[in-house]
Formats: C-alpha cells, sequence, structure tokens
C-alpha cells in the first residue's frame, strides 16, 4: 500500500533480491526524518535482516511508528532497532544517539552488505519535520555509515536518496555529500562555492536558481547589461 510520498519500496526490493542472491545477514539503516515503516514491516520477521531507523517521534510526525518497543517478530527479536528522537533534537543529540546505538548494534549482528537510506529531511530548514540538523551533520552520519561499511561489510555499501523537501537549500547540498563520500572524495565542509570566473557565495546562487536561472557577472560585458547563464555542470563547479 502506499503511504506518504512512497508508492514503491524500491529498497526493500533491493534487500529481497540482495537475499535471493544467497546474502545471509543485510543490515538497513535510515537516517531519514520519518520512521522507516515500510521496509521495518516486510522484514519484522525475517532475521536475516536487521533494520535500524533513526527517526522523529512519532508523537509529533507522521506515521506515528517507530516506538523502542518494536524490536522484531518472534522470529527475529532484535532485529528491529528503532530511535526516535524528540523534535528539536540538533547535531549534537542526533549523532550521540547514533554513536550510542547504531555501531554496537551492527556489530553484534554482522551484516554482509550495508543498505542505508539517507533522506535528508532531518535538516532544520526542511518545511515537513521538526529536527535541527545542518548540512555538517548530516554529512558526518555519512561518514559514519561509509565507515561501518568497510568495517563490517567490506566496503559492501548500497546507499539510497529519500525525503527531502527543501530542494534547493539542502537537498542537492546533501547529496553531492553523500556522493562523494561513497566515490571516496569526500568535499570539505567549508570547501567555497565558484562558478567559472571567479568566487560565488552559496546564497547568491540560491537566490537565482529560485528562478530557474543563474546571472553571471563578467568584467568584459557592458555595464547595465544582464547576462543570464544556465546553472548547468559546464558552468559550476562543487559546492559544499
Amino acid at each position: 500500500n502506499a503511504s506518504g510520498f512512497c508508492v514503491y519500496n524500491d529498497v526493500a526490493v533491493a534487500i529481497a533480491w540482495l537475499l535471493e542472491q544467497g546474502v545471509e545477514r543485510i543490515g538497513y539503516v535510515d537516517v531519514d526524518v520519518h520512521h522507516g515503516d515500510g521496509v521495518q514491516d516486510i522484514f519484522y520477521n525475517d532475521p536475516r535482516v536487521m533494520t535500524v531507523s533513526l527517526h522523529e517521534s512519532g508523537k509529533t510526525l507522521f506515521p506515528g511508528t517507530g516506538r523502542h518497543t518494536e524490536i522484531g517478530g518472534p522470529n527475529a527479536l532484535g532485529t528491529t532497532v528503532n530511535i526516535a528522537l524528540p523534535a528539536g533534537t540538533d547535531d549534537d543529540g542526533w549523532l550521540r544517539a547514533f554513536d550510542a546505538i547504531v555501531p554496537k548494534v551492527l556489530r553484534a549482528f554482522k551484516p554482509q552488505v550495508l543498505v542505508t537510506q539517507q533522506g535528508c529531511d532531518s535538516h532544520r530548514d526542511d518545511p515537513l519535520a521538526h529536527l535541527r540538523l545542518t548540512i555538517e551533520g548530516q554529512r558526518a552520519s555519512y561518514v559514519r555509515l561509509h565507515d561501518l561499511a568497510h568495517e563490517l561489510c567490506d566496503g559492501k555499501w548500497f546507499a539510497t536518496g529519500g525525503g527531502g523537501y527543501d530542494w534547493v537549500d539542502v537537498v542537492p547540498i546533501a547529496w553531492a555529500h553523500l556522493t562523494a563520500i561513497a566515490a571516496g572524495v569526500p568535499i570539505p565542509t567549508q570547501a567555497p562555492c565558484r562558478m567559472t570566473g571567479g568566487p560565488w557565495s552559496r546564497l547568491r546562487w540560491v537566490r537565482r536558481l529560485r528562478h530557474g536561472w543563474a546571472t553571471a557577472r563578467s568584467s568584459t560585458r557592458a555595464p547595465g547589461r544582464r547576462d543570464t547563464t544556465r546553472w548547468t555542470p559546464s558552468t559550476r563547479q562543487s559546492c559544499a
């Protein structure tokens, strides 16, 4: 059944396929601000899959599930882990919760493959939720998941996106960090945002992106002339 903004549970399909290929233990970590209820329900009684969800408490956010008492079905007790965080939790609180629980349960379970869902709607600017993470905090979680995949799974890491509804200020930056970390070339958190021809602040680019266009200044153009340059990969460099 469809739920929230989700219709097809592509993560669950991927996990099921991995199990069909003979993988014996899969660890799933969901850092989306909403409880990872769909994947949990599908594998709730399957001892081959451990699901771990860090999310805003169901007391204040859809779908209202993900309590600490949800620990797995009769054949898989202990393979479901829920970390429900109060509204307003910031980087420090979120990362403390992660560090206190996630590495320990994964090390005990010893997954052969790590599957993760990096919804970035835990950001403080996301319009649909109430956690207070920053890009730096989200990036730190990606680094931790990367390191756990290499420690426990010989680098076998299947990372996906997820929720995220501040699509200008947050989503492209968070997932640029995720992609770079997965590729082994992490972007420094304070890297400048530049366009060919000189430095630009991220804020000025964001304002232009909201209108779908970027306005570039050039010392060679006539005074007062507006140069509308399409925001494309060929006219930009990385923004952190």
